[in-house]
């Protein structure tokens, strides 16, 4: 029997397991509407397209499963653009899906008109108008083929007359849609890496993304080369922070011991990252690196030897290959600088540090120890990062998702929706600025409509506080105007919308107020009033940046005397 485009597409999306479609409904969506109202996928309406975009995002990057998105006609599908950078940067499947106005009305400036393809061309991977039913079924196969093959985004755009032709052929060859395997190395090179590692005295192993599910591999060869685990922010939750092997992240959300581990190491072993800042990786030149992806090896750092593989089978190969080290010297001395920082960050996390006001610090960290066992903490981007990033101490069961390499502020609540959408038993906190929640604050709104028990930390400084931080790094006078803004009592709001609010301003209460909070059963808001001047640990500054700290300091104190 035919069916309609838009059957046709849902069909197979329900087929490879998509459970929700997020989206904003419009003219030109109907048709798709009416297809998912009669399926088993649940639409779950936005109220920014953006979100819609985010949402889908948060779902592939915690599973890596094909998630999808909607949009509808011109403003509604070009809303979807810049949540989609966050699946594309990413690296997670998704399915982003434009509707769009009749054939006929194509090419005279009609109302609303866009060229989507042209639009989402930077963003997508694949991107294809579907112009006749016949040609429906391979592009929709297509599609969602190159969203998990990248993995990344792939679009279609969809013509409202299309949608509602009928087709007669089903999408061909679903079986085959599916994550994509992984890639076994070459044997030759697992030799040669065999080879540098013995000859090497100080090893030092920097952990990626790419590492999920390896953790015990990771364990066994830290154990036989007596080699630190350093891990990079998106490799974080591999292993408990608790691990004696787990040193601490590398950079502004990383440790000192972790920093100086490995610019002192005779050889890097990067596994499953393409960690971006150059800066803080050695120049030497004795670098390995394994990743699935050829186009990332040896662009970030001088590398001696890359092996194109996933890390299971790369590190199962290499395992039995390289001989047991006995030197423990190295591991024990950045083993004792772990120690050190970690008894740092828990007196910067002192509750009653100080007795008038909460550092930011200290609500990274409770948020952290009041957490249930497999909580997805959801990171936005910022000074609040750090903050996260630095003081939660996951168990190796909790996960953790953030803009990592998108970077955007604002983020976490559309992507936390997405999650929550998967299991609305599963406790999902998203941490967050002021600066970053604002943007997005509407969809709030979403996760109370749809009975989103996801609960929202916000770290109020009324501020964008890493502005500050970057323009005093380079000795610039933090323009303040352009900074600084009013908040609402996000309390209030968080009643307005139908869901429970606190805020908490006193460190003595900060624990009991987080506890509420946690046990609401819907969405939750917590806007906590933190310190709006604590600056983060930095575990390498470039001496130029500590001149312009003085610098911007000196010329704040002359600015608040003369009022430049």
């Amino acid at each position: 029997m035919s069916r309609t485009v838009a059957e046709a597409l849902v069909d197979v999306l329900e087929e490879v397991g998509v459970k929700q479609i997020f989206g904003l409904i419009g003219d030109s969506l109907n048709p798709l509407g009416d297809a998912v109202r009669k399926s088993k996928i649940e639409w779950v309406g936005v109220r920014h397209e953006e979100g819609a975009a985010l949402a889908a995002a948060g779902q592939a990057k915690l599973t890596g499963r094909l998630a999808v998105c909607a949009g509808t006609t011109g403003p509604g599908s070009t809303h979807l653009v810049a949540g989609l950078y966050e699946a594309a940067r990413d690296h997670a499947p998704v399915l982003a899906l434009s509707g769009e106005m009749p054939r006929r009305l194509k090419g005279i400036d009609y109302h609303q008109s866009t060229e989507p393809d042209l639009l989402f061309r930077d963003v997508s991977l694949y991107t294809q108008t579907i112009t006749a039913p016949a040609q429906a079924p391979g592009v929709i196969h297509q599609a969602i083929a190159s969203a998990y093959a990248g993995p990344g985004v792939a679009h279609l755009t969809l013509p409202q007359d299309v949608l509602s032709s009928k087709v007669e052929h089903a999408v061909p060859s679903v079986a085959t849609l599916g994550p994509r395997g992984e890639i076994a190395p070459d044997e030759h090179k697992i030799d040669a890496v065999a080879r540098h590692v013995d000859a090497a005295e100080s090893i030092v192993i920097l952990c990626g993304a790419g590492c999920r599910g390896s953790a015990d591999l990771l364990r066994d060869l830290s154990d036989r080369l007596k080699a630190p685990l350093v891990h990079t922010v998106r490799g974080k939750e591999i292993i408990a922070h608790d691990d004696p092997r787990w040193m601490g992240g590398l950079g502004m959300i990383g440790s000192k011991p972790a920093y100086n581990a490995v610019q002192d190491c005779d050889l890097l072993l990067m596994v499953g990252t393409d960690y971006p800042y150059s800066n803080f990786l050695p120049a030497h030149g004795n670098v390995i690196q394994i990743d699935e992806r050829a186009a990332a090896i040896g662009r970030r750092a001088p590398t001696a030897i890359g092996v194109r593989g996933s890390v299971r089978p790369t590190l199962a190969a290499l395992l039995p290959r390289v001989r047991q080290k006995t030197e423990s010297a190295s591991f024990d001395k950045v083993a004792r600088g772990r120690r050190a920082w970690d008894e740092l960050l828990d007196q910067q996390s002192d509750l009653m540090r100080s007795r008038d006001r909460i550092h930011p610090q200290a609500v990274a960290r409770m948020v952290s120890d009041l957490a249930k066992d497999d909580a997805v903490f959801v990171f936005d981007t910022g000074l609040n990062t750090l903050w996260s990033g630095n003081w939660i101490r996951q168990n190796g069961k909790q996960r953790i998702v953030g803009s990592f390499n998108n970077a955007a502020v604002g983020t976490a609540l559309g992507q936390a929706n997405g999650i929550q959408a998967l299991d609305r038993s599963r406790q999902v906190i998203a941490l967050t600025g002021d600066g970053g929640f604002n943007m997005l604050m509407g969809e709030f709104l979403t996760a109370v409509h749809h009975h989103l028990p996801v609960k929202i930390v916000i770290f109020d400084n009324a501020a964008f506080g890493l502005i500050t931080l970057e323009a005093e790094s380079v000795g610039i006078l933090p323009f303040r105007k352009a900074i600084e803004f009013t908040n609402p009592d996000y309390a209030a709001l968080a009643r307005a919308c139908g869901a429970q609010g606190f805020t908490v301003r006193d460190p003595a209460l900060l624990q009991a107020t987080l506890i509420e909070a946690f046990a609401c059963p819907g969405p939750a808001i917590v806007a906590c009033s933190v310190a709006p001047d604590e600056m983060p640990n930095l575990p390498h500054v470039e001496l130029e940046q500590v001149g312009g700290y003085a610098i911007a300091k000196v010329k704040e104190a002359i600015a608040a005397v003369t009022g430049g």
